[in-house]
C-alpha cells in the first residue's frame, strides 16, 4: 500500500461520513468531526471526482439528473458509498457502549482509518483504552490531520502501526499498554478483502489470550456476493471498484460457515444482524436514496 492509496481509502470513508453529517436527515451516525479531517479542497476534488464518474455508477441516473451536480452526488453517496460504512458504524458503536457498561475496558480497531470515536467520547478517557491499528501509511497520514484541524490527542488514545492483514502481532500492542483484559474488536470493511484462510488466523491471533467475554462486531458479504447486482447494479459496481483498485474482494459466506470459522477461535455468535434486519434497524421510512445494502451482514461474536 502506497501513502498516496492509504489517504485516498481513508478520506473517502470520511468523505461520506461528513457528507452524512452536513446534507442527511435522520441521521443513521452523526460523525460531526469527520469534516475537520478533510480540507476543502480535498472535499471540492471528491465531490468533482464523484459526480464525473456517474456514466460509471449509473448511465441512466446521468442521463436522468444531467446538469444538477448536488442531485448527482446525492445519489452517488446515498447508494454506493455511505450505507454500509454508516450503518455499521451505528451498530459497533452501539454493542462497543453496551460492553463497556458490561466491563470491556479496552477497544481494539483494526483497520481504524480516520475514525473519531475517541474523540467523541471524551467521558471515557479513564475508563476506556483505544487502540487504533491501521497501516503505518494511513496512520501518519491521520495523525498529520489531527495535528492539522488541531486536535488535542486523548490521553487514552494508542497509535499502532501495524499491517494487520499481512501479521498480527501481539508485541506491538503490548508496547502500547495493552493488557489481557476483557477486549472488544472492530474489524469493519475488511474481511471481503481477505481469504477465509487469513480471517481464521487472524481471529485465532486476536481471541488466544483473552479473558472470555471478549467480543468483536464485524461485517461479512454472504454468499451471493459475486451474483448479486442490487439496487442499480451497485454490488456488482462495488465489486468491480475493488478490483479495479488492485485490492479485489476474496471472500464471502454462508451463514453457517461464517459460525464455523468463528467456532475455530472458540466465539459464539451472539448476534446476527441480516441486510432485511439493517434496513428495519437504520434505513426504514427514509425518504431520501439511502437504503440498506445487499449481501451485507454484520456480526457480534463473543469469547466463551
Amino acid at each position: 500500500m502506497k501513502k498516496s492509496e492509504a489517504s485516498l481509502t481513508s478520506l473517502i470513508a470520511a468523505f461520506s461520513r461528513a457528507y452524512h453529517s452536513q446534507n442527511d436527515a435522520p441521521k443513521i451516525f452523526d460523525d460531526y468531526l469527520a469534516k475537520d479531517l478533510i480540507t476543502k479542497h480535498e472535499f471540492s476534488n471528491i465531490k468533482k471526482n464523484m459526480v464525473q464518474g456517474i456514466q460509471f455508477f449509473n448511465k441512466n441516473i446521468a442521463e436522468k439528473l444531467k446538469g444538477d451536480s448536488e442531485e448527482l452526488l446525492k445519489w452517488i453517496v446515498q447508494v454506493q458509498l455511505s450505507p454500509t460504512p454508516l450503518a455499521r458504524a451505528a451498530y459497533c458503536e452501539k454493542v462497543l457502549l453496551d460492553e463497556i457498561r458490561l466491563g470491556v475496558q479496552q477497544y481494539v480497531i483494526l483497520g481504524a482509518g480516520l475514525d473519531t470515536f475517541s474523540l467523541r467520547h471524551p467521558e471515557l478517557d479513564s475508563t476506556l483504552e483505544i487502540f487504533e491499528i491501521d497501516h503505518p501509511a494511513t496512520q501518519e497520514f491521520k495523525k498529520n490531520r489531527l495535528d492539522f484541524a488541531n486536535f488535542k490527542l486523548p490521553n487514552n488514545l494508542h497509535f499502532v502501526p501495524m499491517d494487520f492483514t499481512k501479521e498480527f502481532s501481539y508485541l506491538y500492542l503490548m508496547e502500547s499498554g495493552f493488557n489481557n483484559k476483557k477486549t472488544f474488536f472492530s474489524l469493519l470493511g475488511v474481511s471481503y478483502y481477505l481469504t477465509k484462510e487469513e480471517i481464521s488466523t487472524l481471529l485465532n491471533h486476536l481471541f488466544a489470550n483473552l479473558p472470555s467475554g471478549s467480543s468483536i462486531v464485524m461485517d461479512y458479504a454472504d454468499e451471493n456476493l459475486f451474483k448479486e447486482k442490487g439496487i442499480s447494479d451497485r454490488v456488482s459496481n462495488m465489486v468491480k471498484m475493488a478490483a479495479a483498485s488492485g485490492e479485489p474482494m476474496k471472500s464471502c459466506f454462508t451463514y453457517s460457515e461464517m459460525e464455523l470459522l468463528l467456532e475455530k477461535s472458540n466465539l459464539l455468535i451472539y448476534e446476527h444482524v441480516s441486510p432485511k434486519a439493517i434496513q428495519n434497524l437504520y434505513f426504514k421510512k427514509r425518504k431520501d436514496y439511502l437504503t440498506a445494502f445487499e449481501t451485507i451482514h454484520y456480526i457480534h461474536a463473543v469469547k466463551k
